[in-house]
């Protein structure tokens, strides 16, 4: 396992081993999904409780994930992905979701999916001058 930290550095590593895993689970016929992947990333440390945490700061659209639901590609829908390596990082250090680097994981999504649309969504968005 990776040690996980709180850097860009590691979350080029994590975004890496996320595309990794999915595809060894394609061709493995096995689900790409939350449980899955925090059990062959993690092992025996991946119990029940550290998939439920996981999955209960992964939010999305105010809705938790579930572990068993199969997750989409991460390079063409990342914000799913982006919430769920944000909860991991935020579990395994045991500090709050909030204080993750969000402007180093965004970054690292860009190195590692270059031709991708970057997934910064806490930038402001441009008034309507009119209204």
């Amino acid at each position: 396992m990776v040690k996980i930290e709180n850097t860009q550095e590691c979350f080029v590593v994590l975004w890496r081993k996320l595309e990794r895993t999915r595809r060894l689970f394609g061709g493995q016929y096995k689900r790409f999904c939350i449980r899955n992947v925090l059990k062959a990333w993690f092992g025996p440390e991946a119990t029940d409780d550290f998939i439920w945490k996981v999955c209960h700061m992964a939010v999305v659209d105010d809705e938790p994930q579930e572990g068993w639901n199969e997750l989409p590609v991460p390079s063409l829908y990342p914000r799913r992905h982006r919430e769920l390596l944000r909860a991991i990082v935020a579990v395994s250090l045991g500090i709050s979701c909030w204080k993750v680097n969000l402007k180093a994981l965004d970054r690292a999504y860009s190195e590692v999916f270059p031709n991708s649309t970057s997934i910064n969504i806490n930038k402001k968005k441009k008034r309507n001058p009119f209204l």
